[in-house]
C-alpha cells in the first residue's frame, strides 16, 4: 500500500472512531513522525481528508479535525435522505432478489439473546451490509461516490450517539421493511421506508446530544 493511502486510512479511521476529536491539530511534523511517513504522502492524505470534509485548515495553515455540531448532523441527514431514498428507488428497480433475500434472513435471524461485543456490533454490521447491497443494486457510479464520502461523516456521527437497545430493535424492523420493499420492487415504498428510518435515526441521535452542541 502506498504511504499516502496508508496515512489516509489511518487518519480517517482515527477521526471516525473519535481517537482524534474535533479540533485536534494535525501538524505535519508531529503527524508524519507518529504515522511513520514522510511529509509529502501525509500532505496527500490530508488533502483527501479535507476534500471529504473531515479535516479543515486552521490557524497557521495547520490541518485540524473538523467540528461536528447538531447543525452539522442535521445537514448531513438532509443530504443523506436525498441520496439514500434515490438509491433505494434504484435498488428496487434493479435488484438481484437473491442478495436481498439473504439479507432479509440475516436481519430476521439476528439473535436477540446473543451476548458480547460481537452481538452489540451485529445491528451495525447488518446495516452496513444493507448499505453496500443497495449501493451495488442501484448501479450508479456517481450516486455511490457521493454516498461513500458521506458515510465517513455518518460513521463518525454514529459513534457520537449513545447506544440505545430499543432503538436498535426498531431500526432492525425498519431495515426489514426496506428490504421487503426492494424485493417487491416497490420503488415508492422503498424510498418512503428509507425516509422514515432516517427520520427516526436522526431523532435518536439528537436526543443523545447536549442541547448546546452547535
Amino acid at each position: 500500500m502506498r504511504a499516502s493511502e496508508s496515512a489516509y486510512q489511518l487518519l480517517r479511521d482515527e477521526i471516525i472512531q473519535w481517537k482524534l476529536e474535533p479540533g485536534t491539530p494535525l501538524g505535519e511534523v508531529e503527524t508524519s513522525l507518529r504515522l511513520g511517513v514522510s511529509r509529502t504522502p501525509l500532505r496527500e492524505a490530508l488533502s483527501r481528508l479535507t476534500a471529504e470534509g473531515l479535516v479543515r485548515t486552521g490557524p497557521g495553515r495547520t490541518a485540524v479535525v473538523t467540528s461536528l455540531s447538531r447543525r452539522d448532523i442535521v445537514e448531513l441527514f438532509e443530504l443523506r435522505e436525498a441520496l439514500e431514498t434515490q438509491a433505494a428507488r434504484l435498488a428496487a428497480r434493479r435488484r438481484d432478489a437473491s442478495v436481498f433475500e439473504a439479507l432479509r434472513q440475516d436481519f430476521v435471524g439476528d439473535s436477540s439473546d446473543a451476548k458480547g461485543e460481537s452481538a452489540e456490533d451485529r445491528p451495525y454490521d447488518l446495516a452496513d451490509a444493507l448499505d453496500v447491497a443497495i449501493d451495488e443494486a442501484a448501479a450508479s457510479i456517481y450516486l455511490r461516490s457521493a454516498l461513500r464520502d458521506l458515510r465517513g461523516h455518518l460513521a463518525r456521527v454514529r459513534r457520537s450517539a449513545h447506544s440505545n437497545a430499543d432503538r436498535l430493535r426498531r431500526a432492525t424492523g425498519e431495515h426489514i421493511l426496506i428490504v421487503d420493499a426492494i424485493l417487491a420492487q416497490d420503488e415508492a415504498l422503498a424510498a418512503s421506508a428509507t425516509s422514515v428510518h432516517l427520520h427516526n435515526s436522526l431523532a435518536n441521535i439528537l436526543e443523545s446530544l447536549p442541547d448546546d452542541g452547535d
